[in-house]
């Protein structure tokens, strides 16, 4: 999964319903649209996330660090740019202000880095990936659910990984974040129980992005290629997008609690099968 780079140290049944619709509910953004607020969205699945949800038709809410690629995408699908570092209190406080109405939290920004054993990890490094893949999402949800409650349809999708739910050599890091960032978005489903807000998770397995798995071995491009090697057809940051749409665009009543989502050659997170 990638999101912003790291940087340094959801008297018998209901009568079906049609789909949600953007263009619909009491959070009203540009021309009466649904506004949809997604972190990480300078590059990966952030990136392809907010330019689904604009063709989808929300008014979308592009927030992240590097300001640059985040006022061109914004340019690009239409959207509103806004820089946040979702690791500050601060930052994420003036986001919220920016924001005003919204419908939809895709709480995406997040990230690993290092892949050594526990004995040899590097505090600072875990430090950060607590702080951008757990504290980062617990500070937009907070300052975007009075909002979202508001909206009366209102809904939260986190961006975990299959890292959140098991774990593995060289990666006890991520996986505590990611365990974190899981256990997070099931206590506030648990929490929200009779307000109308939907809390959704999405754990993606192998995607290939142009920055995640570069960053995660700090730079080294020969290393992060090796993780691809050989699997045919990893999951790239348009599948995932593909499935946050679908998730937020099911009718109110529906809460898409877990969404796993791995590329065929992924069995598992120890099995890839690799050609040559």
């Amino acid at each position: 999964m990638a999101a912003d780079e790291p940087r340094s140290p959801a008297a018998g049944p209901p009568a079906p319903q049609p789909a949600a619709q953007p263009t619909s509910g009491s959070s009203g953004g540009a021309g009466g649209r649904r506004t949809a607020v997604v972190t990480g969205a300078s590059s990966g699945i952030g990136a392809a996330t907010a330019r689904r949800l604009a063709a989808d038709g929300f008014d979308v809410v592009l927030a992240a660090r590097r300001e640059d690629r985040l006022r061109a995408l914004a340019e690009e699908v239409g959207g509103r740019a806004v820089v946040c570092d979702v690791t500050d209190d601060a930052s994420v406080a003036a986001l919220a202000r920016e924001v005003g109405e919204c419908a939809v939290l895709v709480a995406n920004a997040g990230g690993a880095v290092g892949v050594d054993a526990v004995v040899d990890a590097d505090v600072e490094e875990w430090r950060w990936m607590y702080e951008v893949n757990v504290l980062g999402v617990l500070r937009v949800v907070k300052a975007l659910m009075p909002a979202l409650v508001a909206s009366g349809a209102g809904h939260v999708v986190v961006m975990s990984s299959t890292a959140g739910h098991v774990v593995y050599e060289g990666g006890g890091g991520y996986t505590a974040a990611k365990h974190g960032t899981t256990a997070l978005a099931g206590t506030l489903r648990l929490e929200l129980l009779g307000r109308p807000v939907r809390v959704s998770e999405i754990a993606p397995g192998m995607v290939a992005t142009d920055e995640f798995s570069t960053n995660r071995f700090r730079g080294d491009a020969d290393a992060a290629a090796k993780v691809y090697e050989g699997v045919a057809a990893p999951l790239v940051a348009e599948d995932v997008a593909d499935c946050v749409s679908w998730v937020v665009t099911r009718p109110p009543h529906v809460d898409v609690d877990l969404l796993v989502v791995r590329p065929l050659a992924q069995a598992a997170q120890h099995r890839v099968h690799r050609e040559g």
